[in-house]
């Protein structure tokens, strides 16, 4: 694992054998931008389990990833920072088809929801879904925010700085 400093001193990247990543395949389906977080636990290595359980889906098909984000906590902020990395797939799912998939994911990964903001194991947010813009009870797109989150903007900028290499 390489890890590098970035001019704010309380944010770090770090590079691992599926952080960053991109594939060369020509892949049919949606394409989504999801936003992978957690700060409970060893949330580096589940990162990679989550990659290659996500690997072995049927319902999602990794294209990239960012590298991960070592960040501080928004909103409840008396807890440990957040590791946050961006992962770009395609799939054959509709909006809230892929919502109920991912939310069993982060089940699966010992996700337990207690109060917003709160510290997690994993937290899986769709943040772009192919052009699609809406705005509903169970799941606005894009994800509301996110321009103003590091914890997304950084590891986009790197994923879209790979893609143009």
């Amino acid at each position: 694992m390489l890890r590098r400093p970035l001019s704010n001193p309380r944010h770090t990247l770090y590079y691992t054998p599926h952080f960053p990543y991109a594939t060369a395949r020509c892949v049919e389906g949606y394409r989504v931008l999801l936003g992978i977080g957690g700060n409970i636990g060893d949330v580096m290595r589940r990162f990679n389990h989550l990659f290659c359980y996500l690997q072995r889906s049927r319902w999602v098909t990794i294209l990239k990833s960012s590298p991960i984000l070592k960040n501080p906590p928004f909103g409840y902020t008396k807890q440990a920072d957040f590791l946050n990395a961006v992962i770009e797939i395609a799939t054959p799912l509709r909006p809230e088809a892929l919502l109920r998939y991912l939310l069993r994911v982060e089940k699966r990964f010992g996700r337990r929801r207690s109060f917003p903001d709160a510290p997690r194991t994993l937290d899986i947010d769709m943040i772009f879904y192919e052009g699609v813009t809406q705005e509903r009870e169970v799941l606005t797109l894009p994800h509301a925010g996110w321009q103003e989150r590091d914890s997304v903007l950084i590891p986009l900028l790197c994923l879209q700085q790979r893609g143009q290499r």
